[in-house]
């Protein structure tokens, strides 16, 4: 039996048994009133007095009310939020409310968009939004009629408020917890029988409440990092510099001369030590004398990579969007050209990758801050020959991912137990330092977009012609079937080939390249550079024809709203037609992503030696129902951070196949004195909720290249923009 010490959501400090452990977690058999949507569990009475009625709720006698949440938290609020919405709907106190994380079990856990278990897409709240409204209100319907039957009064009599149901009348009253034996003998309505609340009875949606991952603040909460198990050695690996390299030799005769070291394995392509700690692996793997078998090996470079590109770019690609004749149009004008290019990206999470893994003669263990369960669970079973089901997955906090976790062939996930099959029945901590996470691929592709456009006699843009090259992130994974149609992945085309903008002849093409560089989604995906080249070629045109930027915006957005809206507010609040200081200026973008509508204004100051500071963005987002104003602030002020990395001074490049960068130092994201004032706005909305935690990344960097282009007059199409600009 191993042991550890746990440190649950609830700020409380146990020590407890492995299951005990698992149980906190949200693997074991929580006890409590738990309702399951939509298919529903009958209703059962566990030990000392506990309700359990399905899977989403549980209620104990001590008043604990236990949300079971589905998706990982990494950052984005979804504790808060999916347990705001069952609160919500159950009246109950927030003060309450505790979180435990679903186990990998698609059949009942899985995102309702998906038709898997997993985090992602700006999704979690949105697929979960009436789920878990009806969870708590099921459990509501349950507790009034327990409390009616016990005290033989009409149900209408009664009301609930912070966790108590009372009779006025009668002068009595009971708590959830006192409620909750009753209520597990009363039989669970379907969701006809239950009413939700009306917006304007709202008490916690749209208000702001204390985030439930608080933990992060006092260091109790639990990452892959602070799991100990008994007996748990840890692994550190040496990685193949070269994509398609494979592990020719190794001398590892230092390595195993150093303290703590319990053994060193090949995996094919890369080395691991397996040591007592941490520094002991990593020290001996620092030793480890390894020849590569470089022969089928990628070594070209991003120079030569983009060249490449450039020329596809000159040539037909397949078509994903046309309307009119953009060929034609373009012949009758004169002609704008540009070419926007677009670097790798590594996703920097602030916790490398890592993942605890124990194999034995059951099956398989992992402990890991998972973001597609479904997928990892899969990907286990296929490499140790297991069923499913012997795959458990304990899903914890993760420090964020911006789309690594969700790595569609559980790289780093495969590498752990990979190696714990090696030691069976020893559980083994992966432990990646910040140079194995920047140098170990699956980076945002490098991408170019070939823009020409021109305007007609009113200045207006007539025909827009926009050719996309890059790698597929869809291709050979488990996605591509839907993903990938008439060979166009749609993640390398989405918000160029809906384009909202109103021009007559339009056209967008999109060739896919063979790099073997592994790569994968990062936050926003394809919107990171699709926005971007869309943006500033608006711009570009709308300089062209003489038209003020917001204003043809607005002309061009007339048959979508809510872009409108956003646009309209982020102008409004920016003060668009105010007076700026002296060498300001400020540049305005708008994009949908992840069904969320983001504007946002860059105000920019320029000095004379091409120096330049961005100073402030006002930012506008529409995403339906804000259920936690205060989250998505948060969201929009982060992802505008993130964005703003990527377009100041984040770049992987490759040299002779290498990857260039390896730290913070050389792979830079954002600095502090760097962060603009941001003000954040959000639109009032009946619309179901959609997600926060990508979409404010898009538009940051072509509304500040914008401003750029109002206050110099020329067109920086390259990311991350260099550190002082050409002013010649």
């Amino acid at each position: 039996m191993f042991k550890q010490q746990a440190r649950f959501i609830s700020d409380e400090t146990i020590t407890t048994t492995r299951r005990g452990f698992l149980k906190l977690l949200g693997v074991g058999s929580a006890a409590g009133l738990a309702l399951q949507l939509p298919s529903v569990h009958a209703s059962a009475k566990g030990a000392d007095g506990e309700l359990v009625a399905n899977d989403f709720l549980q209620i104990s006698p001590d008043n604990r009310i236990t949300v079971v949440v589905k998706h990982l938290e990494m950052g984005q609020g979804t504790y808060t939020g999916l347990s705001t919405l069952v609160a919500e709907e159950l009246d109950a106190d927030w003060s309450q409310i505790f979180i435990e994380t679903a186990p990998a079990d698609a059949g009942r856990y899985k995102n309702n968009f998906w038709g898997v278990q997993g985090t992602g897409g700006s999704s979690g709240l949105a697929n979960s939004f009436m789920q878990m409204r009806e969870a708590g209100a099921t459990a509501r319907a349950m507790l009034i009629n327990a409390a009616a039957e016990l005290w033989q009064v009409p149900k209408a009599e009664l009301t609930v408020s912070n966790s108590v149901v009372a009779h006025q009348s009668s002068n009595r009253q009971a708590s959830f917890g006192e409620l909750a034996s009753k209520a597990a003998t009363m039989t669970v309505p379907s969701v006809d029988q239950i009413k939700l609340k009306s917006p304007a009875d709202f008490k916690l949606i749209g208000k702001k409440v204390s985030r439930k991952d608080r933990g992060k603040n006092d260091g109790t909460a639990i990452y892959t990092q602070d799991i100990q198990l008994d007996g748990m050695l840890t692994a550190v690996v040496k990685h193949a510099p070269l994509v398609g390299a494979k592990v020719k030799s190794f001398d590892d005769a230092a390595a195993r001369k150093k303290a703590g070291v319990v053994d060193v394995v090949s995996l094919g392509n890369s080395v691991a030590v397996i040591a007592k700690d941490f520094w002991s692996a990593k020290s001996a793997r620092d030793l480890l004398q390894v020849e590569w078998d470089e022969s089928d090996a990628f070594t070209q470079g991003s120079a030569e990579i983009m060249a490449d590109y450039k020329k596809l770019a000159q040539a037909k690609g397949l078509v994903a969007r046309t309307e009119g004749n953009a060929d034609s149009a373009l012949q009758k004008g004169e002609v704008i050209e540009t070419e926007f290019e677009f670097p790798y990206l590594a996703h920097s999470a602030l916790e490398p990758m890592n993942c605890v893994a124990l194999v034995n003669d059951q099956g398989c263990e992992i402990w890991n801050g998972d973001q597609i369960q479904t997928m990892d669970q899969m990907s286990i079973a296929g490499t140790l020959g297991l069923k499913p089901e012997q795959v458990k997955i304990n899903t914890l906090l993760a420090g964020g991912s911006f789309g690594r976790r969700a790595n569609p062939a559980s790289d780093y996930v495969l590498e752990a137990v990979n190696i714990a099959r090696t030691k069976p029945g020893v559980p083994i901590k992966l432990v990646w330092t910040r140079e194995d996470d920047t140098q170990g691929w699956y980076y945002r592709p490098m991408y170019l977009h070939r823009m020409r456009g021109s305007v007609d006699e009113n200045g207006k843009p007539n025909a827009w012609y926009q050719h996309i090259v890059g790698q597929s992130i869809m291709k050979g994974t488990a996605f591509e079937s839907f993903g990938v149609k008439n060979g166009i992945d749609s993640t390398s085309v989405e918000g160029a080939a809906n384009l909202p903008y109103s021009v007559a002849n339009l056209q967008v093409e999109l060739s896919t390249s063979d790099v073997p560089v592994p790569v994968q989604w990062w936050r926003s995906v394809g919107h990171t550079h699709t926005a971007f080249a869309t943006e500033v070629f608006l711009d570009q045109l709308a300089h062209k024809g003489g038209q003020d930027p917001y204003q043809l915006r607005r002309e061009l957005l007339k048959e979508h709203p809510r872009h409108l809206g956003v646009l309209e507010l982020a102008a409004e609040k920016a003060g668009w037609d105010k007076t700026l200081p002296d060498n300001w200026s400020r540049g305005i973008a708008v994009h949908e992503s992840f069904r969320s509508f983001v504007a946002q204004v860059a105000e920019v100051s320029v000095n004379a030696d091409g120096s330049f500071k961005v100073e402030r963005i006002v930012c506008a987002v529409d995403c339906g129902i804000a259920v936690n104003p205060d989250i998505i602030v948060a969201q929009m002020e982060g992802g505008i951070g993130y964005g703003l990395s990527a377009a100041l001074v984040s770049e992987i490049t490759l040299e002779k196949g290498r990857v260039k960068q390896s730290n913070f130092h050389d792979y830079q994201v954002l600095r502090m004195n760097q962060m603009p004032k941001i003000e954040v706005h959000i639109v009032p909305s009946a619309e179901m909720p959609t997600g926060v935690g990508e979409p404010g990344t898009p538009p940051v960097a072509p509304a500040v290249v914008n401003a750029l282009m109002a206050a110099t007059g020329k067109v920086f199409s390259k990311l991350p923009l260099p550190q002082k600009l050409d002013l010649s």
